[in-house]
């Protein structure tokens, strides 16, 4: 997800040079780096879900519990590990929580029975969740106001990169070389732990006023969710990932068990989702700040990746599925965030953006809580996946009618 723009930029006599180039730079490198791990750690678990589900003997729904679990403990750590990053400074929670998440990544490897799989996803799930707030607290910090867009933008593209590595590396290992479904957990989790202790060695912060962000946060979260522009676009960025995280977690399977693509392409097509994101979000990013208007690009946007959906499910050519994938990736939720962020950002007052996209974020991942379970629960009750692409897209349009009414004016910007 995208980040909160901080109103005080770190001084410029602070953005120094590291290892020969601006300091700036390498907190960008690493950051995108950060979120390729976060997103492929996250999805190496799909590929392998079929493998994982005969080893255990497991149902639909046990399945879609163990990513529902790892996206609750994600969404509860959100707004606490902001706080707490405030407090007592931004590395010192996300450094121990990056690098613990890389552990157990590795752990998830060496389980044994589905209640250890699932206890490994929630710890998972919750040292991830140290990550959002003090990272981009952090960047806003350090990336000159004149490079902020650009900066934020390279760092957000590191979740579609991510997505496409997990699932491509975790169908490789796993199906392409026969090393089963535990290695992928192990091959991601080395590159996780090294990333972490590079953020911890490179990257520096300016030193936090304690307490003085956590009473702003306390003060203000009333407020905005009594602010009608805000709840509407609350509202559409979780009908927005509720059909993302069902697609994130159960894309390869569907593609596997009832479209009859072969084990070892599963990981290729499912990528496409976020292959086909990153212009697409570059592209509406900057068509949104050209109009100045955020209203108008939702309602381009969803219709089309509600078309694509109900296309996935209801087109019998496999071809054409594929085709259906690529149009919801260039449409769909990558390429609406920052549409919804940009919203956030015109109707937050500065002095509270950290509250207002600590909720943003939270809100979200709720969907991703419920999304993945109650798809396991329809394809039990049907025999078929396919009912979950129409209830996605009835989701993604009722979040569409919300936006309706948002307010807004020609040229509104934070």
């Amino acid at each position: 997800m995208t980040a909160p723009i901080c109103p005080k930029p770190l001084p410029t006599r602070a953005i120094d040079r590291r290892v020969g180039i601006p300091g700036w730079w390498i907190t960008v490198f690493l950051f995108w780096l950060g979120w390729i791990f976060m997103y492929a750690d996250r999805t190496v678990l799909n590929p392998v879900m079929k493998d994982i589900q005969t080893e255990f003997g497991l149902s639909a729904t046990q399945l879609g519990l163990v990513s529902s679990s790892f996206f609750l403990s994600y969404a509860v750590l959100q707004i606490p590990a902001g706080v707490l990053g405030d407090r007592i400074g931004r590395k010192k929670v996300l450094v121990p929580g990056f690098v613990l998440f890389g552990v157990l990544t590795a752990v998830t490897g060496v389980v044994r029975s589905y209640w250890e799989l699932l206890l490994a996803r929630i710890g998972t799930g919750a040292a991830e969740g140290t990550y959002y707030g003090p990272q981009f607290g952090i960047s806003a910090e350090q990336i000159p106001a004149a490079h902020r867009s650009l900066g934020m933008a390279l760092i957000n593209s590191g979740m579609a990169f991510g997505i496409a590595l997990g699932l491509m590396a975790s169908s490789w290992v796993a199906h392409t070389l026969e090393l089963g479904w535990r290695t992928p957990f192990y091959f991601m989790a080395v590159p996780t732990i090294v990333t972490g202790l590079l953020i911890a060695w490179l990257i520096k912060e300016n030193p936090r006023r304690p307490g003085a962000l956590a009473e702003a946060h306390t003060r203000s979260f009333t407020s905005l969710l009594r602010n009608r522009n805000l709840l509407v676009t609350y509202v559409m960025v979780f009908c927005s990932l509720f059909g993302f995280f069902m697609i994130l977690t159960w894309l390869p399977y569907y593609l596997q068990t009832e479209r009859g693509i072969p084990v070892k392409e599963i990981g290729n097509v499912s990528s496409l989702v976020a292959w086909v994101s990153i212009p697409g979000g570059l592209l509406f990013a900057r068509i949104s700040d050209k109009l100045g208007r955020r209203k108008p690009l939702v309602f381009v946007l969803v219709p089309i990746a509600v078309a694509s959906l109900i296309s996935i499910a209801w087109l019998q050519d496999v071809n054409q599925v594929i085709v259906a994938i690529c149009v919801y990736g260039f449409f769909g939720k990558l390429a609406l965030d920052p549409v919804l962020i940009a919203t956030v950002a015109d109707n937050a007052p500065e002095a509270r953006y950290g509250t207002a996209y600590g909720i943003y974020n939270f809100v979200g991942m709720c969907s991703s809580i419920v999304a993945p379970t109650i798809a396991g629960f329809v394809s039990d009750a049907t025999g078929s996946l396919a009912a979950n692409f129409y209830i996605s897209a009835a989701v993604l349009a009722f979040g569409m009618a919300c936006m309706a009414l948002l307010r807004e004016r020609p040229g509104a910007r934070a």
